[in-house]
């Protein structure tokens, strides 16, 4: 899977790290739901530090689209609220 961090670039995750991926982006929800500014900071540096600790950069001369598209460092409490879908931001 392709996912890219704003502002970061792409990385190739593989599927064997969807799981521990998804239970951070339900760390990442809840957070989002009570509000918790703090809370939510934590959880999304552990999401995007997820990602980069199980994925390779993906190759930047290659123009291939993104299967999943996370928020950068910087994103808001608020700016993530309104990305948030129905599974969270990693689905499954």
């Amino acid at each position: 899977m392709i996912v890219r961090i704003l502002g970061e670039g792409q990385f190739d995750v593989p599927d064997t790290a969807l799981n521990s991926l998804n239970e951070l982006d339900e760390m990442l929800v809840a957070t989002v739901e009570s509000g918790d500014d703090d809370a939510f900071t934590r959880a999304l540096e552990a999401l995007l530090a997820g990602v980069r600790a199980a994925a390779t950069p993906h190759a930047v001369d290659t123009l291939d689209s993104s299967d999943l598209i996370l928020p950068g460092p910087d994103s808001t409490l608020a700016e993530v609220r309104a990305l948030l879908g129905d599974d969270g931001l990693v689905p499954g």
